[in-house]
């Protein structure tokens, strides 16, 4: 077994699952025998990933951010997961900062902190100002941290194949989930990803019709300086969103439409974000939304992204606009549409759960369905029916639950279908008639006479074969086998049967005429064929239980 290759960490995993008591695992672990798979509760699962260090707690987040694998009760435990740890000391860091500098540290920078604003379990932050008196951000990856996640990330792919084995592991794929979070977790490792994603999420804001681009702020990033363990940025000066103090910036009577004001801006942005660029910060939680000194809000940390092509983006915004009108009926054909697997669904089972669970909004107000939750459910119903939904439904889930809850704590008093409805039709408008609406007729017309010139030769090759006796159709009907088998078991009988009647009319027919004793003896043997080949036909269709 893997484990018993050797090393610390290992036997540091087992002592942490034992403490924490998941049997399951326990078993797994130490080669014994296991039943089904069983996850241990919400909070000893948050426990055990706490235990084991920064890497488990950034596993538990991205766990967090899959609805269509876990219920929300573990998404609600996880999500609650802090990355904070003790910080590195400044004389560990300063190593790491001068390796990653092709000047000396004195030259490029005027001034650093030595005491982090920020510490988490991949890097730490602190602030800066630059030589021409710039003031910056240095994100700065801990040290050794790169090997503990390889070591990590071997355990975890090593239980992950285990775990793959069983009936458990194969429905829901264990080892392709395994391979994603790893991918995510070295991807932490370089932050160069995550500046380009900065540069592209900076690009996209700074225009649309439906916010003020000057009031978004995503900090610019100093190439010269950032290397895959250095991240540089601007430095931002604010608090949390839910922190912030808007007296400092608003009279006494305007705060309320202030909030009103930043309540719509962030909806907005990341609308945008979702339904149009197909590109979107997927960790919108308070920390990572600030409000700044001059009253502008800014997105921090664009380690965490997700993307969507334009056909699920138009299959969700059909599935926005399904769940205001509580249509389960068309709740589940989406379903089906962003389903990427291949297994066959029951329909009419899919359409009761998604109408069970929307009937309790039927006489809710529009004004106070909770959007993300019902998304939550909808993704639940997907799991629960054996329906694989691609792994970026789970970020969009989070992105939007995130959102609604920082929106309704910053602004109780926030009207969300009133925030949404005019982004809605706005979108179907885009998705009828394009970005451009002369754009979008001239293709069409295009696409009407390249039909029109491509017709009638495609109907004259049609009448070519159907005329000389060429055309083939091929069918595929699923689900057939078990009415083929059938028919040929009874085809079988059917045959035995007039065998059997056949050899007892041949053999009566001779034992009335016979005249010498061999005619005799033939006559007794086609009776007793007859015999037997009746009591075996008689005995196989007992077994088979069909009699009646």
């Amino acid at each position: 077994m893997f484990l018993t290759q050797t090393v610390p960490r290992q036997r540091e995993i087992i002592e942490v699952v034992l403490r924490n008591g998941w049997d399951y695992m326990r078993s797994l672990l130490t080669g014994g025998k296991t039943d089904e798979p069983q996850l241990p509760t919400p909070a000893v699962l948050k426990n055990i990933l706490v235990d084991l260090g920064p890497v488990y707690v950034k596993l538990g987040q991205l766990l967090s951010t899959r609805p269509d694998l876990l219920s929300a009760g573990y998404i609600e435990e996880l999500s609650t997961l802090q990355d904070e740890v003790p910080p590195v000391p400044w004389s560990e860091v300063e190593i790491v900062i001068r390796k990653q500098l092709k000047r000396p540290l004195e030259e490029t920078f005027r001034i650093i902190n030595h005491f982090p604003v920020a510490a988490g379990s991949i890097a730490q932050t602190h602030r800066a100002t630059l030589a021409d008196g710039k003031e910056v951000a240095l994100k700065v990856q801990r040290p050794g941290i790169d090997i503990t996640i390889a070591q990590d990330i071997a355990l975890i792919q090593g239980i992950a194949d285990l775990v793959a084995r069983t009936d458990f592991g194969q429905n829901y794929d264990i080892k392709s989930i395994a391979e994603e979070f790893t991918k995510a977790l070295e991807a932490e490792l370089d932050f160069k990803r995550e500046a380009g994603f900065t540069d592209q999420l900076r690009r996209n804001l700074s225009a649309s019709r439906w916010y003020d681009p000057t009031q978004i702020v995503v900090a610019e990033i100093n190439w010269h300086l950032t290397t895959e363990k250095l991240l540089v940025m601007e430095w931002l000066d604010g608090v949390p969103i839910l922190s912030a103090d808007l007296s400092i910036n608003h009279n006494e009577q305007d705060l309320i439409p202030a909030r009103k004001a930043i309540t719509t801006l962030l909806f907005r942005v990341f609308f945008q974000q979702i339904y149009i660029d197909g590109f979107f910060h997927a960790d919108p939680h308070p920390g990572n939304l600030f409000y700044l000194i001059d009253g502008r809000v800014a997105l921090l940390d664009c380690g965490m992204v997700g993307r969507l092509d334009p056909r699920t983006q138009q299959i969700l915004t059909e599935m926005l606009l399904a769940i205001v009108d509580l249509d389960a009926q068309r709740c589940a054909q989406l379903t089906l549409q962003l389903s990427d697997s291949a297994q066959p669904v029951i329909l009419a089972k899919l359409e009761n759960d998604y109408d069970r669970m929307l009937r309790k909004y039927y006489n809710a107000s529009l004004t106070d369905i909770n959007f993300s939750r019902v998304i939550y459910e909808i993704l639940q119903i997907a799991r629960n029916n054996k329906i694989r939904l691609p792994s970026n439904m789970g970020l969009y889930a989070k992105t939007l639950a995130n959102l609604e809850g920082v929106a309704r704590t910053f602004n109780p008093e926030v009207n969300l279908f009133d925030e949404i409805k005019p982004l809605i039709t706005d979108l179907f408008s885009r998705q009828l008639l394009g970005e451009s609406p002369v754009r979008s007729l001239l293709r069409t017309a295009l696409d009407i006479k390249s039909l029109s010139l491509q017709s009638p030769r495609q109907i004259e090759l049609l009448l070519d074969r159907v005329t000389s006796e060429t055309l083939q159709w091929n069918l595929s009907l699923q689900g057939l086998d078990g009415v083929r088998r059938t028919m040929d078991d009874a085809a079988n009988r059917l045959s035995f049967s007039i065998l059997v009647g056949s050899l007892i009319m041949g053999a009566a027919m001779i034992s009335s005429r016979a005249t010498t004793s061999q005619l005799s003896y033939v006559s007794s043997i086609l009776f007793a064929a007859a015999s037997l080949l009746g009591l075996w036909l008689i005995i196989s269709i007992l077994r088979s239980g069909r009699l009646r």
